[in-house]
């Protein structure tokens, strides 16, 4: 059998995709052959030139035509989220499996609702997956696993951040992901989605309450003439920026553990610096995707002697996805998780079992998100994120 692929956007979240449908199939070997067939812009031009570059097989402007052919199996969606619940939703109850950027949406609503055709459709066959992608770096997937075996013992702290600096500059231009109609939310929502659903991966733990305050720095910006990625000309006035710049809260998971939580893009000098610390009473893990082959283990149980953080580089054909590249020590990077990803998706589908993160998981990110904006508008109460867990007073 052969899976057929329609991609719905060509942005920078498009390339990083596409590099993961070309080479998961050629590097892994999946249980069934994967085409790239269709991807899906609404400027015909630029859509086309993509389809070229990135390798699909062909190229097209409306998604609704595309979603309802007969030769479509999967659909990918990577647009901007005010768009996440419509073409997710109409996909689903067209029978195609689907894969959606996080976060899964810009309100809970939409959320819910795109959970809600999730499980509906998953009762003929067909299955969903968010792209938190960063799960399947193989050291965060690692670390998941060591603190699954007990390596830090009981948690009692977590530190996450993802910290970037591309807003820094005043006069870079208002681009959709500046605007709350397109991208819900700011630093809150673009990165501090992946940290807090990292947070709960990793120690398959919920987070329950936050306590929250968001900053929008540079108010106004440029108007946007041309962009890519996450650069971009500008064009004559300026507009209004209606999103954060920096979200940073504190949460607890719902064994009451305490977690901070830090999402910047004017974190001047980080390019894109997303690190989690989990401390325990026996030990403690510590990921920074800027060197991401590198997982850090620090062992109490260990002679008081030899304690000390250690590295380990995971680049063992024992360690998560690993053995399907290269020998031990030449490194993986940024576009390999995007490959995982795929191979994960399709081997669910295959095996008919849901893959995860599901979208039950990005609506439980979801509710965090809304959770810390209503606490910054309360002077940064504590706000339950509805977690069925008990907590401590808040």
């Amino acid at each position: 059998m052969t899976l057929r692929v329609a991609m719905i956007g060509y942005g920078f979240m498009g390339a990083a995709h596409s590099v993961g449908w070309r080479q998961a199939p050629r590097v892994f070997a999946l249980p069934d052959e994967v085409e790239m067939a269709v991807i899906v812009g609404r400027n015909a031009e630029a859509v086309g030139d993509a389809a070229t570059r990135w390798g699909w097989q062909e190229s097209a402007t409306d998604w609704r035509e595309v979603i309802a052919r007969d030769d479509i199996d999967i659909v990918d969606i990577v647009t901007p989220g005010d768009s996440h619940a419509e073409i997710a939703i109409a996909a689903l109850e067209a029978g195609k499996h689907v894969l959606c950027e996080k976060p899964l949406a810009n309100t809970v609503a939409e959320a819910e609702a795109m959970a809600q055709a999730a499980s509906r459709a998953a009762t003929c066959g067909v299955r969903s997956m968010v792209g938190f992608t960063y799960r399947r770096v193989p050291a965060v997937t690692l670390l998941r696993d060591l603190i699954a075996q007990g390596a830090v013992g009981r948690i009692a702290q977590v530190r996450a951040a993802y910290r970037q600096d591309w807003l820094v500059d005043p006069e870079m231009p208002l681009a959709w992901r500046l605007q709350k109609e397109h991208a819900g939310s700011g630093a809150l929502g673009d990165i501090g989605a992946h940290i807090i659903d990292m947070t709960q991966f990793v120690t398959g733990l919920e987070v329950a309450a936050v306590s929250g305050v968001v900053d929008t720095i540079v108010k106004e910006r440029p108007l946007q003439g041309s962009g890519s990625g996450l650069s971009g000309t500008a064009a004559a006035g300026y507009g209004e920026v209606t999103v954060d710049d920096v979200a940073i809260f504190t949460g607890r998971l719902s064994t009451g553990a305490l977690v901070s939580f830090e999402a910047s893009r004017f974190a001047t000098g980080r390019k894109n610096d997303l690190s989690i610390e989990v401390s325990g009473d026996r030990g403690a893990l510590r990921f920074d995707l800027e060197d991401l082959n590198t997982l850090w283990f620090y062992d109490r149980t260990a002679p008081e002697a030899t304690q000390g953080f250690a590295r380990i580089l995971v680049t063992e054909p024992t360690h998560p996805y690993v053995a399907a590249w290269w020998p031990a020590g030449h490194m993986l990077g940024y576009e390999h998780g995007f490959s995982h990803q795929v191979v994960d998706l399709v081997t669910a589908i295959v095996d008919g079992t849901d893959p995860q993160p599901s979208f039950e998981a990005g609506l439980s990110v979801q509710r965090v998100l809304a959770a810390v904006e209503e606490s910054a508008a309360r002077d940064s109460a504590w706000v339950r994120t509805g977690a069925d867990v008990v907590l401590p007073a808040l």
